[in-house]
């Protein structure tokens, strides 16, 4: 297998086609190798349009997404941002390369241990890596300029939204399956925010998320 090939063909044929045109986003998803952060037993699927299993019953997202992700969040050098859900520690280490630091909450131990052993491989010194549960935000280091969510939502905790400072942006997986919305929360000044929705997709849940009243017959 080619792998600078099958690196280009995917951000030429599924990156750039799905409206990521952000050259420095482009050069971060060349630069990050992206095969070293998945399980071994997938390495051939690296590159394919594709979630990729994890274990725990959780996945990486597909390339696109995490590309598009990355575009919405228009990321600056000095940036803070929180990552809710490290998993394989791919997207930390795209975001870390693109933000001043980033502060990545896992709620599994060992995927935490795992993605630290990675980041560290790759000389990621920009990021912090904690366990614990922070589907409702993680006040620690608020406030931030950025917060992604890896996951998806039924809807948004309010305390998410609170711990971004003014200028900030959180982006969101929001809604059921199978249809869900992605959402780009900014803050316009405290106690503000616009609310955006950007694409429709659908991914799986984050755990332990406030779940809305369900109506029952």
């Amino acid at each position: 297998m080619d792998i600078e090939r099958a690196r280009s063909n995917m951000i030429e044929s599924q990156i750039r086609t799905w409206e990521v045109l952000d050259q420095r986003v482009l050069d971060t998803l060349s630069a990050v190798r992206r095969e070293e952060f998945v399980p071994e037993r997938y390495r051939p699927l690296a590159f394919v349009d594709m979630e990729i299993p994890l274990g725990h019953g959780e996945v990486m997202l597909a390339p696109k997404l995490e590309a598009r992700m990355l575009q919405e969040l228009t990321l600056e050098d000095g940036d803070r941002v929180l990552e809710v859900g490290t998993g394989s520690g791919y997207m930390t280490a795209l975001l870390a390369s693109l933000a001043g630091h980033v502060y990545s909450v896992e709620l599994r131990p060992d995927f935490s241990a795992a993605a630290a052993g990675k980041l560290a491989a790759h000389a990621v010194a920009n990021a912090t890596l904690e366990v614990g549960d922070a589907a409702q935000g993680w006040s620690r280091h608020a406030p931030y300029d950025a917060i992604l969510l890896t996951g998806s939502v039924p809807v948004l905790a309010p305390r998410l939204r609170a711990q971004l400072g003014p200028g900030g942006r959180l982006l969101a997986v929001v809604g059921d399956p199978p249809v869900m919305t992605a959402r780009l929360i900014s803050c316009v000044t405290d106690g503000a925010w616009n609310d955006t929705g950007l694409f429709e997709t659908c991914i799986a849940p984050l755990r332990n998320v406030p779940q809305p009243e369900r109506f029952v017959f």
